[in-house]
């Protein structure tokens, strides 16, 4: 399945990320629209695949795109989508952070179907999982493309997703103070990197492999009674570290849902 003319109203980050995994062969988008802000990653991209095209403005990308993805920062939202006039029906995919529903369609004032989802830089390689709310065929089968599409029932689903998704950086950190301390401890950086990597990458496939158990079943699996794996478990629960996981997640869903953590 593929869709005629897409269009993004943002060029960041994600945006490139995005049009890079849909452009990638098979193509899944005969013409992608990029907005013409973030100048030099619409011209590397306009570059790099003959079927971007740098539109003059916002609404010209709305009004040359089957179906529009919103990829601008929360603070600046309200601001650009309330300026921006969309046809009725039009398929509308909000990438804005911790941004309510109702307040997107209140400041889009037609009467669009409007999907909201989270994709992650790893679409960028077809490579990542994003979640979309509500549930959506046209939506899903565009993410499916780009890796895997999780759709929520509800926005309950949603928002813990989206919560589970702010360990990213907590995972890069394990992985930088692991490789710190190998250096400390008198290996040279470049080995310890070069062993750390690619350790992290093999156990986040095996955990990613069909038919895998659960994760509690492969946290035993991979700590033998009382060998090393155990021991460093059995220290950080000991010690608060994986309660202080739980609190942090906990934290950030009460950010997401605009109470008080």
């Amino acid at each position: 399945m593929s869709v005629k003319s897409i269009g993004f109203v943002g060029t960041g980050a994600i945006t490139e990320a995005m049009v890079r995994g849909l452009l990638t062969e098979p193509a899944y988008a005969s013409e992608v629209h990029v907005s013409p802000r973030s100048a030099h990653i619409a011209a590397t991209l306009a570059e790099e695949f003959a079927s971007v095209r740098i539109a003059g403005d916002n609404q010209s990308v709305v009004d040359r795109s089957d179906m529009v993805f919103l990829a601008i920062r929360p603070q600046i939202a309200e601001e650009v989508v309330r300026a921006l006039s969309f046809r009725t029906g039009q398929v509308v995919v909000s990438l804005v952070a911790a941004t309510e529903r109702q307040a997107l369609l209140d400041w889009i004032g037609t009467d669009v179907h409007l999907v909201q989802a989270i994709p992650l830089p790893f679409v960028a390689q077809r490579q990542g999982v994003t979640a979309i709310l509500p549930p959506d065929a046209a939506v899903a089968a565009l993410f499916d493309t780009l890796g895997t599409a999780v759709q929520c029932q509800t926005k309950k689903e949603y928002d813990l997703l989206a919560a589970a998704s702010a360990v990213m950086s907590t995972y890069f950190g394990i992985m930088q103070t692991v490789a710190v301390w190998l250096e400390k401890s008198g290996l040279e950086r470049p080995k310890a990197n070069a062993y750390i990597a690619p350790l992290f990458a093999s156990l986040a496939q095996k955990a990613n492999s069909p038919g895998t158990e659960p994760f509690s079943a492969l946290s035993r699996e991979f700590a033998t009674k009382g060998g090393l794996n155990e021991q460093v478990l059995s220290h950080v629960d000991k010690k608060g570290g994986l309660a202080a996981l739980t609190a942090a997640l906990d934290g950030v869903l009460a950010r997401i849902e605009g109470r008080s953590s």
